[in-house]
């Protein structure tokens, strides 16, 4: 596992409400199927509703072991989503979500760190990595 991340998901609870307040405090988001990436540096912060985060995790919502952040290591290829995953179980991760198919027509899977912190890996075809590993947000077609 490459020692970077590439993104940050808040999940929230209203969305638009969100989107707001981080651009009112002069951040730039774009938004595609009712998610919102802001670029910042070599990774991006993404808004999500926390249902959904919760629901694709795989995990309860009960606001004791989910505190609606997950952070991503995104890789170059479905593979490598299976090895990394394989890798954490080794290392000692807990509450695996196996990976599989994405909504979005990628891979991706969910695993716990010792202390609970929340982790995907995924690849996501139609966002491809920097070669330095970069995840860089597209200029997605939907209005911002």
């Amino acid at each position: 596992m490459e020692q970077r991340v590439s993104i940050i998901t808040l999940g929230v609870a209203d969305v638009a409400a969100a989107r707001r307040f981080y651009e009112d405090l002069g951040w730039r988001g774009q938004e595609v199927d009712e998610t919102v990436f802001f670029q910042a540096g070599g990774l991006a912060i993404v808004l999500w509703s926390r249902a959904k985060l919760a629901a694709d995790a795989g995990i309860a919502d009960d606001g004791a072991a989910f505190g609606g952040i997950a952070l991503a290591h995104n890789v170059r290829t479905f593979e490598e989503v299976d090895d990394t995953i394989r890798r954490a179980v080794a290392a000692g991760a807990r509450d695996v979500t196996e990976p599989a198919d994405t909504f979005y027509g990628g891979y991706a899977g969910y695993f716990r760190d010792l202390d609970g912190h929340l982790w995907e890996v995924a690849c996501n075809p139609g966002i491809p990595l920097a070669d330095d590993g970069a995840f860089v947000v597209p200029p997605f077609d939907a209005a911002t």
